[in-house]
């Protein structure tokens, strides 16, 4: 098999729909020699997915299961997920051992960035551009002399500023697709770079583009999102202007997008079921690590977020664990049934999904995993964390303005100039990626991946 580059292109949380269909993207569709919808992890959020993508492995083996992960099984402390925790072998860790040149930029859990045979710039997850955000550091004077002060995030997504986070969303694009399309005329073998405007786009304005939206708001913004998109594409033109006709090209995303319904305020739905007891009813909202929990009598309690985590008080895995194994299993099934069969605030059905971390992952890291991971309204509701509501139902996130969810199937693209894989694929998951660019460029599979290669 030829060796081949390949350039993998990265747009975090961009949407099938939008990116096959909906949308005009002459740039990208003319890539969808082999495409379809890619099934994102389970969760299907930033982190773990990208790094599922790039190691073909699921979070079980990986062993985190969101940004912030519960530090063994402490009812307060927590950990975050970034590079570090990183233990298995990426496709730029394998690449760089073979001594092919790769080029990495705005891979999500980069930061702190290692050592690879080429140049990496990290991600969002990195706390500023002060700290180190390039392999080798001097890149870093390289990337000011050509974008100034580079954008790692826009200062807010969760703003009411709408205007102005549009225009830091453009600035940010605009200077990491200059330092991409640098990096382009470099030597490399495999080039991977993540976008994260769509996400920040998606989760600031979608209610001005989506008309069964909610909260869905007439506005001069309503083209916003399809105009961000051609912008992209036209920059992704661009690039592929660059790169040789034996590349191999890649367009990737997490998750998808779409709509927020509202949240589910799991915290207080888990009191009012009698599974969560606070020593005092807090007479307005609060955030749950600031109320006191009497553990002596909890059974459950859980994290909020795109999804929810929920964590049950084991005897002889928490300090002052309440159930029994045998218990356990009986309340965590009691618990699944009964968030399955939540209705929402008008009475349908929510269509709430329930996951047990045995049943969908494998691997050493799965006894740290949740004991139960929630989708509520299947992904079209978040979760709360705060407890105090006059009701399970609010529609107004804790962290500020919020107008979309992630969904669980994100876009793949392949043009492959060997023609080895095409046509329209089915049941393409996440974990496939890495198999199948190893295979790509002829490099060897390590054991124990998830994924499938779409060349086997």
């Amino acid at each position: 098999m030829n060796r081949l580059k390949v350039f993998v292109i990265g747009l975090d949380c961009a949407p099938p729909d939008l990116v096959f269909d909906e949308f005009d993207l002459p740039n990208i569709q003319q890539l969808m020699d082999c495409y379809g919808e890619l099934t994102s992890t389970i969760p299907a959020i930033t982190c773990p997915a990208w790094m599922s993508m790039v190691s073909g492995k699921n979070p079980g083996k990986l062993g985190f299961y969101g940004f912030r992960n519960r530090k063994g099984f402490s009812y307060t402390d927590m950990w975050i997920a970034n590079s570090l925790a990183v233990k298995e072998d990426t496709l730029w860790d394998i690449f760089s051992r073979e001594g092919k040149d790769v080029s990495i930029i705005g891979v999500p859990q980069t930061y702190p960035p290692k050592p690879v045979n080429g140049i990496m710039v990290t991600s969002f997850l990195t706390p500023d551009i002060n700290h180190q955000y390039t392999y080798p550091d001097a890149l870093k004077t390289e990337i000011k002399d050509l974008v100034g002060e580079y954008i790692l995030d826009v200062e807010e997504f969760r703003t009411e500023d709408k205007h102005k986070l549009l225009s830091q969303i453009y600035e940010m694009t605009e200077k990491r697709c200059t330092v991409v399309k640098h990096y382009l005329k470099k030597k490399w073998d495999f080039f991977m770079w993540v976008e994260m405007g769509p996400d920040r786009l998606h989760h600031g304005l979608w209610k001005f583009f989506d008309p069964t939206h909610r909260k869905y708001t007439e506005s001069d913004l309503q083209s916003a999102i399809p105009e961000y998109y051609q912008y992209l594409d036209n920059q992704i033109g661009e690039m592929l202007s660059l790169v040789d006709e034996d590349t191999c090209v890649m367009v990737v995303s997490d998750h998808g997008a779409k709509k927020m319904e509202g949240c589910i305020n799991v915290n207080d739905w888990l009191i009012q079921e009698g599974y969560l007891h606070l020593k005092e009813e807090p007479t307005q909202i609060v955030p749950i690590k600031k109320v006191q929990i009497d553990w002596t009598k909890t059974s459950v309690w859980a994290w909020g977020g795109y999804y929810s985590r929920i964590f049950f008080n084991v005897k002889g895995r928490e300090d002052a664990g309440v159930l029994t194994r045998e218990e356990y299993h009986d309340v965590r099934e009691e618990v699944k049934k009964k968030l399955e069969s939540m209705k929402d605030d008008r009475g349908a059905p929510l269509n709430t999904k329930a996951f047990r971390p045995e049943d969908i992952y494998t691997g050493k890291y799965v006894r740290e995993a949740p004991d139960l991971i929630v989708y509520f309204g299947d992904l079209y509701w978040r979760a709360t964390e705060s407890v105090g509501h006059d009701s399970i139902y609010s529609f107004e996130t804790e962290i500020g303005p919020d107008d979309c969810v992630h969904a669980q199937k994100g876009i793949f693209i392949l043009k492959d100039p060997e023609e080895r894989v095409s046509g329209k694929k089915e049941n393409l998951n996440i974990m496939d990626c890495a198999p199948t660019i190893l295979d790509l460029m002829g490099s060897t599979k390590p054991p124990g991946m998830d994924g499938h290669s779409l060349l086997e």
